[in-house]
């Protein structure tokens, strides 16, 4: 049997990204430049100092700012992050700003205008007519309607475990071998 040798493929040369990418009315898979700014477009991935998006819809962002309206995202991950209007599934962010429905928020700071959010964590959260599912936060300013916020989440954690327990010990009980 003849001996096989893996060729490695050569290293690419590393392309300066531009510093400017307009993206309009396109589809477009990768994203990499200093300043993208996206008008109804679909991009899967964006990765940009600083970033503008309206009417579109983006997968993944990674980014220092982002600036979004009326769009549909998947995971936003950045310095700061301004959301308007928009249907977002992940924010982790250190200064974030979200209206419209979002899935989960994480930030140092969070300001929640007329949302809806399943998951807010964060040090700081300011809040503004909203609701949200689970709410973990050192400081909460505003009007929030919340599911589950710290104080409910332990609670309900430690009355599931006493439960656990019991059940766990009554089984113990009743069906133990003797």
């Amino acid at each position: 049997m003849p001996q096989t040798k893996m060729i490695e493929p050569e290293e690419f040369p590393e392309v300066d990204s531009p510093q400017v990418m307009n993206i309009s009315h396109a589809d477009v898979q990768s994203v990499r430049a200093e300043l993208v700014r996206i008008h109804q477009s679909d991009a899967e991935t964006v990765t940009a100092e600083e970033v503008e998006i309206q009417d579109s819809t983006a997968g993944n962002i990674k980014a220092g700012n982002v600036s979004v309206r009326d769009s549909i995202l998947a995971n936003v991950s950045a310095e700061e992050a301004v959301l308007q209007d928009n249907l977002t599934g992940m924010v982790k962010a250190e200064k974030a700003s979200v209206s419209g429905y979002t899935g989960a928020v994480v930030a140092g700071s969070a300001d929640i205008h007329q949302s809806m959010v399943g998951f807010v964590a964060g040090t700081d959260v300011h809040v503004e007519e909203s609701r949200t599912g689970i709410l973990f936060a050192r400081n909460v300013n505003g009007t929030v309607t919340t599911l589950m916020d710290t104080r409910s989440a332990l609670i309900a954690g430690l009355v599931g475990g006493l439960f656990a327990g019991i059940m766990l010990l009554l089984g113990r009980m009743l069906f133990g071998r003797k």
